[in-house]
């Protein structure tokens, strides 16, 4: 369940983070608004993951993946144009979670 709960979290953060760049710094009324409501279901569904998950874990993977996600939206969705070398950070990103969810669950 606690995965489940991380994994909404991480959409709706997603969400919100998309809205913020649309909202054009509050300039947008409605992707403004929308901001707020995704980054605090994104909060409620992080607190209810708490419940059932290692904080280390929830909140790397939220935040890991978060950018992840984020990095890849604005390649695809913005045209943001990424350097090979952030592209390898990113990998190291997801390489960090990768090894914190092995070494937690064999530890």
């Amino acid at each position: 369940m606690g995965w489940l709960f991380l994994l909404l979290a991480i959409v709706l953060e997603l969400s919100g983070t998309l809205s913020m760049k649309l909202s054009n710094g509050f300039a947008r009324w409605i992707p403004s608004m929308l901001m707020f409501i995704f980054y605090g279901a994104s909060f409620t569904f992080l607190n209810y993951a708490l419940k059932y998950m290692k904080i280390s874990i929830v909140y790397a993977t939220w935040s890991g993946i978060g950018i992840v996600l984020i990095s890849l939206a604005g390649v695809i969705v913005f045209q943001e144009k990424l350097p090979l070398s952030a592209m390898l950070w990113i990998i190291i990103i997801v390489v960090g979670i990768v090894g914190l969810n092995m070494s937690i669950k064999g530890g």
